[in-house]
């Protein structure tokens, strides 16, 4: 080969080189995970791996591809990056066949509801894109809106109770406006009927619940982390709080942390081709301290999360920063694909001696504890940090919600799972995981100080 050939192949290698990176580097770019931020009762999840439908846990990432399916008595709330949330009841199965990234940066989210009965509430932040399809019709949402959509058998109802919203399907398109419903005809070419009015669901009132508890401690003032992302921020400031250490800055530590927790107590090593193993906290505050930042061991605090300055990555792996002495930092399971359940912590809140009280142990850091249903946590954690546990009061929740004591029992959490694991020799990432496997070579945090 002349020299000249050669150095047009070795050109056109380069080039060629150069444009595979960048298709990587774009595809890369346009990986969204978004959050599963509330299980309750029985919730599985087909992660789209071919493996079919397995258990959910709290905290799981939701990519592209994925479906979720509630049993006779399970409710599961997805949140997405701006704060938007989808909430499914029992005997829904909803699939997310596109979350992706616009060259813009927009955010594409799109869901299908196969069955059963979904809410919506899009924050309608600019730019973003949410898509909606049920039946035949197909529901684009670019401002704020929250609906519900109930699929039956041969008809499907839109109740529309803020925002107006666009219907495309067979029959044309058709506007509902807030408070108004349309009802299609899914066996008559989806023809529609309207009404200007909404009739209730008993899950209405569990959707509002959930939607006011985000709304209260999502504006809550002690959020003052610098995070353009809204999902997970309401349970950072119910389940803890902010504070300035020297030399370190702006943290967050949960309640009810106690001398000799730390932060991977509670959770499960959960495989994911592509990136290969993520920690998935069984925590219901274990979000974003995982995703971004770092976690520190802040002498006479004990462990906390620094948030930082650089929100661009997301981190599968956690990352550890002055850890006291004799800990080993968590590391994934080495080959394999099972799920690794690992389930260190203390026994977290156990009924009181009265009804409608539970008594939570100081080291829990707010485990089993449900969202919203406990006052005044910061004054409860001091008491457990001098008492070894306080006792609380459980608040009235709607009748379609499970108490505190049964949403700790029917936890969906990597750590609950823990307790009902079935022994599995296969390779495949499954969501039961052997009785061996709940520990993860690691060792607790020998005690420190606090404040």
């Amino acid at each position: 080969m002349s020299k000249r050939k050669l150095n047009i192949t070795l050109f056109a290698l380069a080039v060629l080189a150069c444009w595979l990176l960048a298709v990587q580097s774009f595809a890369d770019s346009q990986v969204r995970i978004v959050r599963l931020s509330a299980v309750e009762g029985e919730v599985k999840i087909d992660r789209n791996l071919g493996q079919g439908y397995e258990k959910a846990f709290l905290n799981l990432p939701i990519t592209q591809g994925v479906k979720l399916r509630a049993g006779h008595d399970g409710r599961a709330e997805v949140e997405f990056e701006d704060g938007s949330t989808l909430r499914i009841t029992p005997g829904t199965v909803v699939e997310f066949p596109e979350l992706s990234l616009r060259d813009s940066g927009a955010k594409v989210s799109s869901v299908t509801l196969q069955e059963g009965t979904a809410y919506v509430n899009f924050a309608g932040a600019k730019n973003d894109e949410f898509t909606l399809s049920f039946g035949h019709e197909k529901l684009a949402l670019s401002s704020s809106a929250h609906l519900r959509i109930q699929m039956g058998d041969t008809d499907a109802t839109l109740a529309v109770f803020k925002g107006d919203v666009k219907v495309e399907g067979p029959s044309g398109a058709v506007e509902v406006g807030r408070k108004a419903s349309a009802t299609f005809n899914l066996a008559d070419q989806d023809h529609y009927t309207l009404a200007k009015n909404l009739e209730q669901d008993p899950y209405d009132s569990w959707d509002k619940q959930q939607e006011d508890y985000h709304q209260r401690y999502l504006s809550n003032s002690s959020y003052s982390s610098n995070s353009p992302y809204a999902y997970g921020a309401s349970d950072l400031n119910y389940y803890g709080s902010y504070f300035n250490a020297p030399g370190y800055g702006m943290m967050w530590q949960p309640y009810f942390a106690g001398a000799g927790w730390d932060p991977f107590m509670n959770g499960a090593w959960v495989y994911y081709p592509g990136f290969g193993y993520t920690w998935v906290s069984s925590y219901p505050w274990g979000w974003m301290p995982y995703r971004y930042g770092s976690w520190n061991n802040v002498p006479g605090y004990g462990w906390a999360w620094q948030p930082g300055n650089s929100w661009a990555g997301w981190n599968s792996l956690p990352r550890v920063n002055n850890p006291p002495a004799g800990f080993t930092a968590p590391q994934p399971p080495s080959g394999g694909g099972n799920t690794v359940l690992v389930n260190r912590g203390p026994v977290p809140v156990v009924p009181g001696a009265s009804p409608g009280r539970v008594m939570i142990r100081n080291g829990s850091a707010g485990m089993g504890i449900q969202r919203g249903t406990v006052r005044n946590l910061a004054g409860l954690s001091q008491q457990a940090k001098q008492e070894g546990f306080a006792t609380a009061t459980i608040r009235t929740m709607p009748a379609t919600s499970m108490s505190a004591p049964a949403a700790a029992a029917s936890h969906g959490s990597a750590a609950s799972a823990a307790k009902t694991a079935a022994p599995s020799r296969s390779v495949s990432p499954r969501m039961s995981a052997p009785a061996h496997s709940m520990s993860v070579p690691h060792s607790a945090p020998r005690s420190s100080p606090k404040k």
